[in-house]
């Protein structure tokens, strides 16, 4: 119990704390210094994340980390067992990276903000339009070399092993031809979800060998993409 209320309240300060930097960051971009503002969000992102696994008391396997691309816009692409999962990314992908977000966590306080400042969207899946200009967005983020982070089950698969993706989740990935990073992610569901508070879980992050969507043929692009990546996901967490 001790443990789980260390880390909500160090969520709590640590976000509020921070988002005066995050402003900062936006500031930058503004003023047309996108490097360094992504310099910026790349430490914090990877300070808070390390700092909250401490917090935790998991300990982290890491392999594959000379796979992820050092510039140029990239997508992670991950399955999604729990929400520790974004706090994994955020440690060790070594960019700054925002994500995909459902459009139910605009109304979470503090998160609904950091989603914002990392340059995340947020996400109507029941509105077409709306969903389509979100990626839209995604899109020109990429190109302007940021990372998005992508899990295409469309939800947690809370320790029931990867589900079925989603092939059009991908659309964002093939729209703006960036390379791919596969993520395999194990672990995360026992980290709070499980037991509905904080436990110390041996947690596994796998980065694979990049796939270059440019260099897929384009009539059958998005599903042999997603069967790809499934397949190379669903490799690494059955090893």
């Amino acid at each position: 119990m001790i443990r789980t209320i260390l880390a909500v309240l160090y969520v709590i300060v640590s976000m509020t704390f921070l988002i005066p930097f995050g402003l900062i960051t936006i500031l930058f971009q503004l003023l047309g210094l996108r490097k360094l503002s992504s310099l910026m969000l790349k430490y914090i992102q990877q300070g808070w994340g390390l700092l909250m696994i401490m917090v935790t008391g998991c300990t982290v396997t890491v392999t594959g980390r000379e796979n992820i691309p050092r510039e140029g816009g990239v997508c992670f692409v991950c399955n999604h067992d729990g929400y520790f999962d974004i706090v994994l990314l955020l440690a060790y992908c070594g960019r700054s990276i925002g994500f995909i977000a459902k459009k139910e966590l605009l109304y979470i306080p503090l998160l609904n903000i950091w989603i914002y400042l990392i340059g995340g969207f947020f996400i109507d899946r029941g509105a077409i339009r709306k969903a389509g200009r979100t990626i839209n967005k995604g899109v020109q983020q990429i190109k302007r070399g940021r990372s998005l982070g992508i899990f295409p089950e469309g939800h947690r698969s809370m320790g029931r092993g990867i589900l079925p993706f989603h092939p059009g989740s991908l659309k964002l990935a093939t729209m703006a031809e960036a390379p791919i990073v596969p993520a395999a992610l194990s672990g995360s569901y026992g980290v709070f979800e499980k037991t509905g508070r904080v436990v110390k879980t041996p947690l596994k992050v796998t980065f694979c060998p990049p796939i270059f969507t440019a260099d897929l043929p384009s009539a059958d692009r998005k599903l042999v993409l997603s069967n790809r990546i499934y397949s190379v996901i669903k490799e690494q967490l059955d090893t």
